[in-house]
Formats: C-alpha cells, sequence, structure tokens
C-alpha cells in the first residue's frame, strides 16, 4: 500500500496509529513512578525504551495509513506528556538540572500557541526530519539518566540534554520563520 492511500478516513479516531500513541501515553505515568520508586534501573529503561519506540511505529503505521486529524492531535500531545513528564521527574529526583527543562517547556508551550493560532487560520504544521531529531536525542537525555551503565556519565547527559535544548530552540524558530506570514493575520 502506498502512502497516499488511505486505510482510514481523515476523521478516524480508533486507527492502529493512534493506539500506538494512546499506550504511549497510559506507559508514560509507569515510566515516571519507576524513575521515581526504582531510579536508574533496567525495568526503567525497558519501560521508557518501549515508549520511545511506540512514537517511532505509530509514526510509521501512520505514514503508511494515512494521516488523521486526531492522530494529528494527539501524537503531538503524547510527546509533550512523555518527553516533558519524563523531564520534570528526572528534576524532582535530582537527576537532570531544572534550567534546560524550563527552555523545553517554553519552547513547547509556544509552540502549542503557534500551531493552534495556525490551525485557526487553516494551516497545518507537519513536524520536520529536524523536529523528529529533536525528540529523538531529548529521548536519549531522558535514557542516559535512567540506564544503569549510563547513569554515572553526567557529562554525557549534559552535553545531551543541552543539544536538544539547542535543536529544541532551532526548530521552534524554524517553524516560527517558515509560517510567521501565514499566521500573522
Amino acid at each position: 500500500m502506498s502512502t497516499t492511500q488511505r486505510s482510514y478516513g481523515e476523521g478516524a479516531l480508533l486507527t492502529p496509529a493512534n493506539v500506538l500513541t494512546i499506550f504511549r501515553l497510559v506507559i508514560t505515568p509507569l515510566f515516571m513512578w519507576l524513575i521515581v520508586t526504582r531510579g536508574p534501573s533496567w525495568w526503567t529503561t525497558l519501560v521508557g525504551g518501549v515508549a520511545a519506540f511506540s512514537d517511532y511505529f505509530d509514526g510509521i503505521v501512520a505514514r503508511r495509513q494515512g494521516p488523521t486529524r486526531s492522530g494529528a492531535f494527539l501524537d503531538p500531545l503524547a510527546d509533550k506528556v512523555a518527553v516533558l513528564g519524563s523531564l520534570y521527574t528526572l528534576v524532582a529526583v535530582h537527576r537532570m538540572f531544572w534550567v534546560p527543562v524550563a527552555i523545553i517547556t517554553l519552547r513547547e508551550m509556544w509552540m502549542s500557541y503557534f500551531r493552534s493560532k495556525a490551525g485557526r487560520a487553516g494551516i497545518s504544521i507537519p513536524a520536520s526530519q529536524l523536529a523528529k531529531y529533536k525528540t529523538m536525542v531529548q529521548d536519549f537525555a531522558i535514557a542516559f539518566c535512567v540506564i544503569p551503565w549510563t547513569r554515572h556519565l553526567h557529562w554525557l547527559q549534559l552535553a545531551t540534554i543541552w543539544l536538544a535544548v539547542a535543536l529544541t530552540v532551532y526548530t521552534g524558530w524554524q517553524y516560527y520563520r517558515g509560517h510567521k506570514v501565514a499566521t500573522a493575520s
């Protein structure tokens, strides 16, 4: 099946891609609980890895079956819940510095506002390829804090979270630059 054929209508809610996205929303609190109760452990790593891979696979499924409006809403929501929830949990247990997390949060709040404003103007702002890499780097920053082999490599954790911040800010600027004229109304 080509990527241009649709398996589901644009308004479909219960699609395989959305089921994977909802799964990510459901498993994220378990991951956060494991960060608090077990800290860096293989169980924490496994659950976090399953959540991260579900994001990867729901994207593949959505591209094969065609995008839906519900998926366009749910997927970024699940990303924000998973990434920000995990980062704030790591801050709470003193495994992550709060400043980069605050910067990422401000960009995500601004991007939600910007996408909402664009949506009211009838403009869709899909995730860029660089923004997908940004999410992957954010996932690695989280992973390096919970994987037992990397839990003591603070230089790696710091380098990765600050790289994630740089990508987060840069991709936000790219979105704004590319769509500011269209949303200026």
